[in-house]
């Protein structure tokens, strides 16, 4: 049996100190005395310091061998000055350097075990180049050659075959072209969240000094109403008690208006900052694949940055309120029981002289009203938001999976999550992580099983009552569709209204913030049917919430940007571009 076929037979595959999976070839190079001949052990007492110096000797088989292995000289100046790290991957009793990396065996070799690709004709095929720290991100796993070239059309890093191959007739440069380019945007972008950055806190330092001149001005016209209100003695007891809550109700309201939006800001700017770090880290990245894979990484999930710009205008808003309490005190003592409750009504009617927080979008411009409405669903998909479940509010009878893309109910197992305010106590339901406010956004979800809701809610729903309001049907600032094994219906304030749809597994919903409209959709393979649509009036950012009433229940969020990329026939498209799948409405 030759030494191969006994190798082969006896030990199959080995695994180095480096976790690398070694063949063959790879096996005649080990330092463990069984897997070498004769001639080796004579020859490599110290496998890694033998003489003749094997870097003579390698000099000599490419001049003299023509069926030298491919040596490939490729390499960043970078990473040339790296090579004194690149070890070899056989040598376990010390470290020594390697002068080769294989990119067929995708292994590093020292000049003593480098030996066996100068020597067998086996091996004389094998791709070998100057050492690669990294040298299973930096090869093709089709054609195991190192990726010297980006792929602007398919955004990933490819070979000199690849070229010819795959990518023929793609738009592709050097990696190191690739870098200055992607180091430009990479400093663009670090710009514009540096000025994000200083927006968000200039608008929260705003909010949080209007939610004081909120209580402050509220106070004032307390004071006021007090004044007036004694003049009318016994007579004006009902209606001063009536004007006090009215703007106690008013002053809490604007306030959590206030606080839900510095909340959403909060939010956005712990993702900022988030992805600031990461792209000053990656800005210190010197190897280019590494580089180019978290920057195409970072911009297939860079996430839509909508903020709002705040305007404070607190005095004019009340002049109106004082205007109505001085004038109502001048009345007629028989018109108090009408006065003043009429008058302060149709005041909270009137949205433009309503005490709340005015903010205006800073949006791009396919989020601006003035953009054309999505007509298909690659259209929606432009709008793509990332979701996830928030655990923290999960009832306990909700089992999170899938890196909290997915929930199901495993009623009647509990689970043991730690007491928290924000959690559900009574209705099985979850928010999501993630607040949407001020633009244009889309998601879809997978449905199993009947008793299932999906709509949208404020972040103020009790989370311990177990009244109807508690739950996403039940209240004004919630509106949600229901599947129920059978047909589904829309829900809004405890009122049902069926809808006539067939049966979908896969739902999209899309939120106009600026038209203040929620739709939901069945997704089929090549259509969208509209199941209903909803005209609400939003005063805080929404989050995506969903109950599942029925055990065995579970909802789960699609990936889209993920599903796109296995599936390249249904990728996201680019702004402006048309897509051809049809939309259809059901009424």
């Amino acid at each position: 049996m030759s030494q191969h076929r006994y190798i082969k037979a006896r030990f199959g595959w080995l695994i180095t100190h480096t976790g690398k999976r070694l063949n063959i070839c790879q096996l005649l190079t080990s330092p463990d005395p069984l897997l070498r001949t004769p001639r080796m052990e004579l020859e490599s007492k110290d496998p890694c310091h033998s003489e003749p110096s094997w870097g003579d000797h390698l000099s000599e088989n490419e001049s003299s061998n023509d069926h030298s292995p491919s040596i490939l000289t490729e390499s960043h100046p970078e990473e040339k000055q790296k090579n004194e790290e690149v070890l070899c991957d056989f040598c376990l009793a010390e470290k020594v350097q390697a002068v080769k990396s294989c990119l067929t065996c995708m292994v590093n070799y020292c000049q003593n075990h480098l030996r066996p690709h100068l020597e067998n004709v086996k091996l004389k095929s094998h791709n070998l180049m100057d050492p690669l720290k990294d040298i299973d991100i930096q090869s093709c796993k089709i054609h195991k050659r190192h990726l010297s070239w980006f792929c602007h059309s398919d955004l990933i890093c490819i070979c000199e075959e690849c070229l010819s191959d795959r990518h023929q007739n793609h738009q592709a440069v050097i990696c190191a072209v690739a870098r200055k380019e992607k180091e430009c945007e990479l400093l663009h972008h670090q710009e514009e969240y540096d000025w994000k950055l200083k927006s968000a806190e200039n608008a929260i330092v705003k909010l949080e000094k209007n939610s004081e001149s909120i209580v402050n001005s509220v106070s004032e016209v307390k004071l006021l109403v007090e004044e007036k209100f004694e003049e009318l003695l016994q007579a004006v007891k009902a209606n001063h008690a009536m004007v006090l809550t009215f703007l106690e109700e008013k002053e809490r309201a604007a306030v959590n208006h206030a606080n839900g939006i510095k909340i959403h800001l909060q939010s956005q700017q712990v993702t900022m900052e988030e992805w600031k770090k990461r792209l000053e880290k990656m800005a210190t990245h010197t190897n280019d694949i590494i580089f180019l894979k978290e920057y195409c990484e970072f911009k297939k999930h860079q996430g839509d940055d909508t903020l709002p710009s705040v305007y404070i205008g607190l005095k004019d808003k009340l002049s109106g309120i004082r205007k109505v309490i001085s004038e109502s005190t001048e009345q007629l003592l028989q018109l108090l029981q009408s006065s003043y409750k009429e008058k302060l009504q149709g005041f909270a009617n009137d949205e433009d002289a309503g005490i709340k927080t005015t903010v205006a979008a800073i949006v791009p411009s396919k989020h601006r009203l003035s953009a054309p409405e999505p007509q298909s669903r690659n259209d929606f998909l432009k709008y793509a938001c990332l979701l996830t479940f928030d655990p923290v509010t999960a009832h306990c009878y909700l089992r999170l999976l899938d890196d909290n893309h997915k929930i199901s109910n495993t009623t009647p197992w509990k689970h043991p999550y730690p007491d928290h305010p924000e959690r559900f106590a009574h209705w099985r339901q979850v928010l999501s992580n993630q607040s949407l406010y001020m633009g244009r956004y889309y998601f879809e979800v997978e449905i199993f099983g009947a008793g299932i809701y999906i709509g949208m809610t404020n972040k103020s729903i009790d989370r311990k009552g177990s009244e109807s309001n508690s739950c996403i049907s039940g209240n004004n600032f919630s509106w949600c569709i229901k599947w129920n094994g059978k047909d589904f219906s829309a829900w809004h304030v405890d009122v049902e209204t069926p809808l006539k749809s067939q049966e979908f597994s896969r739902i999209g919903v899309y939120l106009d913030y600026p038209r203040e409209t929620l739709s939901f959709y069945g997704i089929a393979t090549d259509s969208m049917t509209l199941l209903h649509t909803f005209e609400c009036k939003f005063n805080e950012p929404l989050y995506p919430a969903f109950w599942l009433s029925k055990k065995e229940n579970s909802i789960q969020i699609v990936r889209l940007r993920e599903e796109a990329e296995q599936n390249p026939e249904a990728s996201l498209p680019s702004t402006g571009e048309l897509a051809s799948s049809s939309l259809e409405t059901h009424d």
